[in-house]
């Protein structure tokens, strides 16, 4: 069993006068937030107030990088070069930075959205892309990536701190990656069943495949997503899980 896990949590995505998440509620009980950039995501007036609101409550700040799709949320695969994924890595992780610091906070770490993290999971070349900026921007960042993927590799080969990242409420393949969100049970919305994966996961550090099979994933740090219409409750669920375990947490050490 794991003595420490970090919670994440993809958030900062409203956008206009749209809302989305329950941003407010669920920082408290979260160690770091992954926070849009404006690429599938949020707006100037979003990032500024969730990194106010991360800051506020000391939680780790990070850069959730895309690729350019507001319409499709960053879901949609676009095919881009490897020189394009450090570009557009550099230019999201850029304009974070400068909230951040007029706030007199720092930016901790890089994770990517949807399609751009999938595809990161998968390609060498666009994970050595992503690192590359993340590396170049500064060094001293933590690189999030699906457990055991290309991209955890690509920044472990760069020289960055990677966090090894799993989710609890989406279901796995045998090979380790994440069920298409295309397949009946590829989200667990059961609060339950999400809660005894994240056990599974750090007590184990394995979990069971949708196919039956058990899968072992590192476990650096965990996955809670902040469009779920209960976000705030489900985040409050898991953390009393782990509390009762003896679980504390808190964001990965560069």
């Amino acid at each position: 069993m794991r003595a420490t896990i970090d919670l994440n949590c993809d958030l900062g995505e409203s956008y206009g006068a749209w809302r989305m998440g329950e941003d407010a509620a669920v920082l408290p009980l979260i160690s770091s937030a992954n926070v849009a950039c404006g690429f599938h995501a949020g707006d100037p007036a979003v990032m500024r107030r969730t990194v106010r609101l991360a800051h506020a409550h000391g939680v780790a700040i990070g850069a959730h990088v895309s690729l350019p799709d507001l319409q499709g949320f960053g879901r949609r695969e676009l095919r881009i070069s490897a020189d394009e994924a450090y570009e557009l890595t550099l230019y999201q992780l850029g304009a974070l930075h400068g909230f951040a610091r007029a706030e007199g906070a720092a930016v901790a770490h890089v994770k990517p959205h949807g399609a751009l993290y999938n595809m990161a999971a998968r390609d060498p070349a666009l994970a050595a892309g992503i690192a590359a900026a993340v590396h170049d921007f500064d060094p001293r960042l933590v690189l999030y990536g699906l457990a055991g993927s290309a991209l955890p590799a690509a920044g472990a080969a760069r020289g960055l701190a990677v966090a090894h990242e799993a989710f609890c409420d989406r279901s796995y393949e045998a090979d380790g990656s994440l069920s298409p969100r295309s397949l009946p049970g590829a989200v667990l919305d059961d609060p339950a069943a999400a809660a005894a994966q994240l056990l599974a996961l750090v007590r184990d550090g394995a979990l069971t495949a949708r196919d039956g099979s058990r899968v072992a994933i590192r476990c650096d740090s965990v996955c809670l997503h902040g469009d779920r219409p209960d976000a705030a409750s489900y985040a409050r669920h898991l953390r009393a899980v782990l509390a009762a375990a003896g679980v504390a947490v808190a964001p990965p050490r560069a």
